[in-house]
């Protein structure tokens, strides 16, 4: 059956604020760690290497996909991004949305390649105050995380072989992607 994208947005939008705030204490506790790197298995991360291994291949395409995803079902998402707005050019041509997509792609992918080994989220500190920064200038909120980890995990989906995909590689990507919101959301402080 068909996801429909009111059901994945009411049930991204009407998601409890409490586990995010639980989720930010531990990550305060753990330097950026939601649940300690011990949380992150041996077995999630040969799942996510695995995975990532396959999709690095073609990972500008895979990209575009994600965030055409993302755009399918948050469509007003687009209007975020400056270089998007008032834009004559369809989204699956945009020069910036394929550059912009394929950063975030690799980075989430990179970042969740190297969660255990690293014992935190291996993204550079500017990178992550930038990125908290920018997500605070344009208000980006838990409903907008939620929406590209919905995407993420789709997509994902979409491109390893059928027989690949579990709910446990579901589960340690989703973990992975956790830890990296986590750091970011940890920068997304006003400016004081």
């Amino acid at each position: 059956m068909p996801r429909s994208r009111s059901s994945v947005t009411v049930s991204v939008i009407d998601r409890s604020r409490k586990p995010v705030q639980e989720e930010m204490a531990l990550v305060e506790e753990n330097n950026g760690m939601s649940g300690g790197a011990a949380s992150f298995s041996e077995e999630q991360e040969a799942l996510v290497l695995k995975s990532w291994a396959i999709m690095k291949k073609d990972s500008a395409n895979i990209a575009l996909r994600f965030f055409l995803k993302i755009f399918e079902v948050a469509p007003s998402a687009s209007q975020m991004f400056s270089f998007l707005r008032n834009s004559d050019v369809p989204l699956e041509k945009n020069p910036k949305l394929k550059t912009h997509a394929m950063s975030v792609f690799v980075m989430t992918c990179e970042a969740a390649a190297q969660l255990r080994k690293a014992g935190k989220v291996t993204v550079r500190d500017t990178t992550l105050k930038r990125l908290g920064a920018t997500h605070l200038k344009y208000g980006v909120g838990d409903a907008h995380f939620e929406v590209v980890k919905f995407a993420l995990l789709d997509t994902i989906k979409e491109e390893v072989p059928a027989d690949m995909w579990s709910p446990a590689m579901k589960s340690a990507w989703s973990e992975a992607y956790d830890h990296l919101v986590a750091a970011i959301k940890q920068e997304m402080k006003p400016a004081e």
